[in-house]
């Protein structure tokens, strides 16, 4: 298998699939980390993050949030990646494991049908402000806040662009 076609394997955009891949994952013993967001424009925070998760388990799944999920939360802008581009980029990252999306405004949806081990956030959050905290706590998920990297971010880089 080429490169190329390594890249699109990991790409899950059917959920069934995505679902049959998990559990056989799952049955084989595999500690699953989730983290998801928009990901627009990849740049180093998101990199140090993305691998930060990976470490923390067998397997790491990015969940990616829609175009249209994207404009509602960033604004008629944004994205400036369309979301397959996005998930190409994802899944080029030799770290990742699997790379989806979802159309919500939050991922919790996808995780009550994942229900990963770990669920990883950036440190601009609060597990107690976190929408999807009560679902991983009802399977006996644990939630983990990473340290945010300072001075990285897609807004930062789009300003500085328009300058």
């Amino acid at each position: 298998m080429n490169i190329l076609e390594n890249i699109y394997k990991k790409i899950k955009t059917n959920e069934e699939e995505l679902l049959n891949q998990i559990n056989t994952l799952k049955l084989q013993k595999k500690k699953i980390v989730f983290t998801n967001g928009c990901f627009d424009i990849l740049h180093t925070g998101h990199i140090n993050y993305l691998a930060r998760a990976k470490e923390l388990g067998d397997i790491l799944i990015v969940a990616v949030n829609s175009d249209h999920s994207v404009k509602r939360l960033k604004g008629k802008e944004r994205p400036i990646n369309t979301l397959n581009d996005r998930m190409f980029l994802l899944a080029s990252l030799c770290f990742i494991d699997i790379v989806t999306f979802f159309e919500e405004d939050t991922p919790t949806e996808i995780l009550k049908k994942i229900k990963p081990d770990i669920h990883v956030k950036g440190g601009d959050y609060k597990i107690e402000d976190l929408p999807e905290k009560q679902i991983i706590e009802s399977y006996g998920g644990k939630i983990i806040i990473l340290p945010f990297v300072q001075g990285y971010s897609t807004t930062n880089i789009i300003t500085k662009m328009k300058k």
